[in-house]
Parts: structure tokens; C-alpha cells; sequence
């Protein structure tokens, strides 16, 4: 027969709510699959939309940009895809992801239990927050990749043009859109940052989620404010497109670097206030 001392002794905090759990949990949702298909469809409407229009490229070199160069190659095309959505549409699945998580089990009145299981608060927080930005990354990456393979099938495996002139060979432009797509993700680590600590202090999660959009919003604005002058530097949205320099001929990291610092002093901020409100917060639903 098992006594509570051997129970206890058997109990081990950090093996509660393995990550594969909740990944299982959150792959099983609807969302998810929704916002799957929403991102996998993105590129064909643009594809779609360029064949409609006419194609892409000016053939004016002073108006050369990167949305001009979309037809050119499946790398350009790929480029402007994540140009076209990074500003917006790729928020919503890093918000979802990342303030549905807590907010979501607050709302089924589940939260309490998976407490009481006893799951640590550390614990419970630190797996929510690591499939939240695993299920981020994911779409991040999913977007552009997909785009690159319809642009392939498109418009071919060629050089990536850059936006001010002169090619990459196509190899060098996919490291190219690899590092920009790596630096995309940090640059959203303030929203999902943002979204999970909102997720701990609310039970709805379309507030925590919805906040979080907003908030970002509003920085894009403040952003666009050129009466701030400098001010707009300590802005995460200033720098959310200084990936595009990756593809300039030569590759320049200094725009990066400071969107890199921007955004990681956000972010672990907001974290560590989501991990120390959480911990001291009455859990009633």
C-alpha cells in the first residue's frame, strides 16, 4: 500500500505539465488550425492578386522597392510577403498564442485545478510561455515559407534583387530571408511579451489578446508621430522593419541590433511581470 510520505516523496514539481501536454492541448484547438490556414492561404491571394494586376517591378529605378520586386523571384516574393504582413497580421497569431494560454483556463474556470494537481505557479507559467512562443515562431516561419514555395513555383529559384539595386545568388538570398525571419520573431517578442502578461491579469481571453493588437497599434502610430523625433528609437515598432537592410548587397546589422535591445529590455520586463503578478494573485476561477 502507498503512504503519503512515499507519494510525497515521489512528487517532483518540475515533471507537473510536461511541454508536450500542452503543446498537445494547443494544437488540438480550433484557433490554431484556423490561424494555420489563414496564414497557408495568404500567399495564393497574393499570387492571385499580382496575376491579376499585372506583376510587380516599375522598371523605374529610383522607385525600386520591395514590393516592386515581387514578381522577380520566389525570394522576392517571399521578402514582400513578410513585408506585407509583419506590420499586422502576423501580431494576431503571436497575441493568440501567447494571451489565449492563461486568460483561456481562467475562463474555464480550469485554472484552479491545474493548481491544485498541484502544478507550481513557476511551473505552469514557464510552460504556458514556452509553447505560446513555439506555436509564435511557427507561424512566423510557416508565412514565408510557404511563400517562398508558391513564389518558387511562380515566379523560379532566382537571384533575390535587392531593393536599391544589384542581386544576391539565390542561396545567399535565402540565408538572407532566414535572418530576417529570425529577427521578425524577436521583433514580436514584445507583443507576445505584452499579451502574456495581460493573459495573467485578466480571465477573458479576447482581452488579453485584443490588448495586446491594440497596444501594438498604437505604437505603430506613435511610430508614424515624426514630431517625436528621436523619441520614437525607444519605440519596438520603429524597428520592426529594420530587417529589410538583410537585403541590402551589403548587409548591414546596425538597424537590428538596436530593434534587438528595444525589444528584449520590453519583453523581459513584461515577463518578469507577468511571473511576479501571477505568483502573489488569488486564483478563484
Amino acid at each position: 500500500m502507498t503512504t503519503a510520505t512515499e507519494t510525497a516523496s515521489s512528487y517532483r514539481p518540475g515533471r507537473t505539465l510536461p511541454l508536450r501536454v500542452e503543446a498537445v492541448r494547443q494544437l488540438r484547438r480550433r484557433r490554431t488550425w484556423v490561424m494555420a490556414a489563414v496564414l497557408a492561404a495568404l500567399p495564393f491571394v497574393l499570387v492571385i492578386a499580382f496575376a491579376i494586376g499585372g506583376g510587380g517591378s516599375t522598371g523605374d529605378a529610383d522607385r525600386i522597392d520591395l514590393m516592386n520586386t515581387t514578381t522577380v523571384s520566389g525570394l522576392n516574393f517571399a521578402a514582400a510577403t513578410l513585408f506585407a504582413s509583419a506590420g499586422f497580421l502576423l501580431v494576431v497569431p503571436v497575441a493568440l498564442f501567447c494571451g489565449d494560454t492563461v486568460a483561456s483556463e481562467a475562463g474555464w474556470s480550469s485554472l484552479r485545478y491545474l493548481l491544485a494537481a498541484p502544478v507550481p505557479r513557476r511551473r505552469l507559467l514557464w510552460s504556458k510561455l514556452v509553447i505560446g512562443l513555439v506555436f509564435s515562431l511557427a507561424a512566423i516561419v510557416l508565412l514565408p515559407l510557404l511563400a517562398l514555395a508558391v513564389g518558387t513555383v511562380a515566379y523560379g529559384w532566382e537571384p533575390l534583387q535587392s531593393p536599391t539595386g544589384g542581386s544576391l545568388p539565390a542561396a545567399d538570398g535565402a540565408a538572407r530571408l532566414a535572418i530576417a525571419v529570425g529577427y521578425v520573431f524577436v521583433s514580436q517578442l514584445v507583443t507576445a511579451a505584452l499579451a502574456f502578461w495581460l493573459s495573467t491579469r485578466t480571465d477573458a481571453p479576447l482581452g488579453a489578446v485584443g490588448g495586446a493588437v491594440g497596444l501594438t497599434i498604437v505604437g505603430n502610430v506613435l511610430d508614424a508621430v515624426t514630431a517625436l523625433g528621436s523619441w520614437r528609437e525607444f519605440l519596438p515598432a520603429h524597428w520592426q522593419y529594420a530587417w529589410a537592410d538583410v537585403m541590402q548587397p551589403q548587409l548591414e546589422w546596425t538597424g537590428m541590433i538596436k530593434g534587438t535591445s528595444v525589444s528584449l529590455a520590453y519583453s523581459l520586463v513584461l515577463f518578469a511581470l507577468a511571473f511576479r503578478g501571477f505568483s502573489r494573485k488569488d486564483i478563484v476561477s
